[in-house]
């Protein structure tokens, strides 16, 4: 009997860069907030994509401890090449346009805040996520495994995801990348739901919220807010309408009042230019342009 063939890997190899420390400048940092997380589905078929997008390994130095503590609790390359693959599950089909993104590179370093993406100067296809050795030191043993997976998923998010050509509120874009997160499965404990303050408030505040979109209007829902950022600039007064056939203020507003309710049956009240108009909560229901067929792909949003 001949030995089997050797599988092909999903993602090319992670390159490993050990480099002495140098003086980085610290970009604007996306500080990240440290319910039960819905089940992971499993992945649809690879986007062809996927297979092309070279990832590296920087570390400035492999004798501090949080840089001793991420390599001894994940496996990297799994973890990288993992956070991958879940924002192409979430946001993307195997047929979906996606960014241009070339390489990412995960660089850890002694930093303040938490983790932040940016894009070379050079060419902004090659993204480099940074993330806090000094954060990653002062996470509780516990806790460490998830949150550096959550961390470095969130991050990744913004890898690949669009944003308007740079239109989008920041808190929307920040959500997304949360929500990924969440439907990975790695949603910390501290997380709530709340419709306080304003629906881009970023982070889980505006990523369950987008997973109440996802229930509301059905599988699907926020690839196409993702979807729709890539192909025109966000104008919010359309852009919610043209998606779901609601302002986002009434979208928030029967978000709020489910969080209270125990029945989605029960009444809601839209405030509308001033004027409160009663209704239920079935009354929010997507346009026939947007409405979901039996994969959840969304019809009718070009």
């Amino acid at each position: 009997m001949s030995s089997p063939q050797p599988q092909s890997r999903l993602l090319p190899p992670v390159i490993l860069m050990v480099s002495s420390p140098t003086a980085t400048p610290l970009a604007d940092q996306s500080p990240l907030p440290i319910q039960s997380n819905p089940p992971a589905k499993p992945p649809r078929d690879p986007h062809p994509r996927i297979k092309h997008i070279r990832l590296v390994l920087k570390i400035s130095d492999l004798s501090c401890q949080g840089a001793r503590n991420l390599i001894s609790t994940v496996n990297v390359i799994t973890t990288v090449e993992e956070a991958v693959g879940s924002v192409f599950r979430w946001l993307y089909t195997a047929e979906s346009t996606v960014p241009g993104t070339r390489s990412v590179t995960l660089v850890l370093r002694s930093m303040g805040g938490i983790a932040y993406t940016t894009g070379k100067d050079i060419d902004d296809d090659h993204k480099e996520i940074h993330f806090s050795t000094d954060y990653i030191a002062k996470i509780s043993p516990e806790r460490m495994k998830d949150e550096i997976l959550g961390v470095i998923c969130h991050e990744m998010v913004h890898c690949f995801q669009f944003d308007g050509c740079h239109t989008s509120p920041s808190g929307l874009t920040e959500g997304i990348a949360d929500w990924v997160r969440l439907r990975s499965g790695l949603s910390p404990p501290s997380w709530k739901k709340s419709a306080d303050g304003n629906w881009d408030d970023g982070y889980e505040h505006t990523g369950y919220f987008l997973e109440y979109l996802e229930q509301r209007f059905g599988e699907g829902s926020v690839r196409r807010i993702n979807e729709m950022l890539g192909k025109t600039s966000y104008e919010e007064e359309i852009f919610w309408k043209d998606l779901f056939g609601h302002r986002v203020t009434e979208l928030w507003k029967d978000y709020g009042r489910m969080l209270k309710e125990d029945s989605a049956t029960d009444d809601i009240v839209i405030v509308e230019n001033g004027e409160s108009l009663d209704g239920d909560a079935s009354s929010l229901t997507p346009p026939e342009s947007v409405k979901t067929d039996d994969t959840g792909a969304g019809e009718g949003v070009v």
